[in-house]
């Protein structure tokens, strides 16, 4: 009984070891994208803003439709199509 319980000592200390090499080299890895990934977490936070507060999506809608910005009109219409091609492939990725 003491030597299995040495030997799960010991593998223990090896994989808490194997651990803190793996946080080290993962920290390294991601290193290059944490610009990438803040600007993504901003944007993440604005869109559930926006999603608590709808009256302001209707107002710049409404502000841009009196407006009548043909080029931020044009990048609106992307932007949504862009996000409904997105909505609808998580959608037909969460059911397969």
């Amino acid at each position: 009984m003491n030597k299995k319980l040495v030997r799960i000592s010991q593998r223990r200390e090896q994989l808490i070891a194997q651990a803190a090499v793996q946080r080290t080299a993962l920290a390294h890895q991601v290193e290059p994208l944490r610009s990438t990934l803040s600007l993504v977490d901003r944007a993440v936070s604005i869109v559930h803003y926006v999603k608590q507060h709808p009256a302001i999506a209707i107002g710049a809608t409404a502000l841009l439709g009196t407006l009548r910005l043909n080029r931020a009109g044009k990048w609106l219409q992307r932007g949504w199509g862009a996000f409904l091609v997105a909505r609808n492939l998580r959608n037909w990725l969460l059911k397969n």
